[in-house]
């Protein structure tokens, strides 16, 4: 019998919301990737999109080094920027386990200051069962 591996749902990701018409904000995702249900992001000064928030300041994303967002559905945005639903401002409890980061963000102290940046907005990651 073949074995089915579940995709994370959102109840796996989000743990505690205060009142998601209060919590949540339809934003811009930037074009050109696939983002996970997670995907912690960052928001671009320029134009306002949002994109995964990498561990340093990247010319033409200025702004998204600073994680402000946690999208709440997987986007397919590789046809070009796409709105999408994500949690902007607390309180919200999220399971620290569910996060997608980017790929820059590879050491514990760089995850801990994206931890310490959602946390400003009210966005609280958290181990959880």
């Amino acid at each position: 019998m073949p074995v089915l591996t579940m995709q994370p749902t959102l109840g796996d990701l989000l743990k505690l919301e205060f009142d998601a018409s209060y919590c949540r904000e339809v934003v811009t995702l930037k074009g050109g990737s696939h983002y996970a249900l997670g995907s912690v992001l960052g928001r671009i000064t320029a134009n306002g999109h949002y994109c995964l928030s990498p561990a340093a300041q990247v010319v033409g994303d200025e702004g998204a080094e600073i994680a402000s967002a946690v999208l709440l559905e997987p986007i397919d945005a590789s046809g070009g920027d796409t709105l999408a639903v994500v949690a902007v401002r607390g309180p919200v409890i999220l399971s620290q386990a569910a996060l997608v980061f980017d790929a820059s963000v590879d050491l514990p102290a760089e995850r801990t200051a994206k931890f310490s940046q959602l946390a400003t907005a009210g966005l609280v990651a958290r181990v959880t069962a």
